[in-house]
């Protein structure tokens, strides 16, 4: 008698007496994940379990860790420069006063960073 699993085409191998079913996960992309995508990747695992195990057993978990890497720096180049812009952050300012560029410059990026992980990485 075939159990459901061989009814759908499952097949099983021996292993110390007991039957394995033949299951591997598909073939997954090999793309280098960022700082941005190992967060998100963190905020799964924890947070988010049935999207993180749906991702992997679908193969798509490399891919879209590799998505939300590249749309959160995308997000950061567009931000940045829109927040330095706005506070009158500028090469004349780098130039009078080096101190108060870098504090400001640390300022916006994490303002920056802070919108990035809230709107793409922490979802």
């Amino acid at each position: 008698m075939k159990t459901s699993y061989e009814n759908l085409g499952g097949t099983y191998h021996e292993e110390n007496g007991h039957l394995i079913p033949d299951v591997t996960l598909p073939e997954q992309t090999d793309y280098q994940i960022g700082k941005y995508g190992r967060m998100h990747l963190d905020y799964i695992k924890q947070y988010r379990r049935g999207r993180y195990t749906t991702l992997l057993t679908e193969g798509k978990l490399n891919a879209r860790l590799h998505e939300i890497d590249l749309e959160a720096n995308e997000m950061l180049e567009t931000i940045i420069p829109r927040l330095t812009a706005e506070r009158g952050i500028d090469e004349n300012m780098k130039a009078r006063d080096m101190l108060r560029w870098v504090a400001e410059m640390n300022n916006i990026k994490a303002n920056a960073e802070e919108i990035v992980l809230r709107e793409v990485v922490l979802v």
